[in-house]
């Protein structure tokens, strides 16, 4: 159960593409720093191809919610940075699989001149609302 109101598109602005401009609630924040696509022993996956590397950053976002006890509807907001913004269209095909299209959250995409490896296309933190007194199960 999601604690979020998403607010597509607040009047006086323009629609978002594939984002929503606001998602509020009350409850318990989880906080997950970036991620990128690093499997457990701390090699790169898909070095070179954005949708392997989305695919690695989306299963390392979902084992963070898992820990925290929370799930994609109950993330508020992401952040993505990217080094190139070509990448974009891969890591948004990689999102919509794990995201109701109805009820996305608040996102921002910031190309960066790099990130903490040079092999790396793809980070992204999120940031999630659990009802209060939600607890990990």
């Amino acid at each position: 159960m999601s604690t979020l109101n998403h607010i597509a598109t607040p009047a006086g602005l323009a629609p978002g593409n594939g984002y929503s401009h606001v998602a509020q609630g009350e409850g318990r924040i989880v906080a997950i720093s970036g991620q990128v696509s690093l499997d457990a022993d701390g090699k790169v996956v898909g070095e070179g191809d954005p949708t392997a590397q989305a695919e690695q950053v989306f299963a390392n976002l979902q084992r963070c919610l898992d820990e925290a006890g929370a799930t994609f509807a109950q993330v508020a907001k992401f952040t993505f940075f990217v080094t190139d913004l070509a990448v974009m269209p891969a890591l948004r095909a990689v999102r919509d699989r794990y995201l109701d299209p109805q009820r996305l959250p608040a996102c921002s995409a910031v190309q960066v001149a790099g990130l903490v490896r040079p092999e790396l296309l793809i980070e992204i933190e999120a940031f999630a609302v659990l009802p209060s007194g939600a607890t990990r199960p």
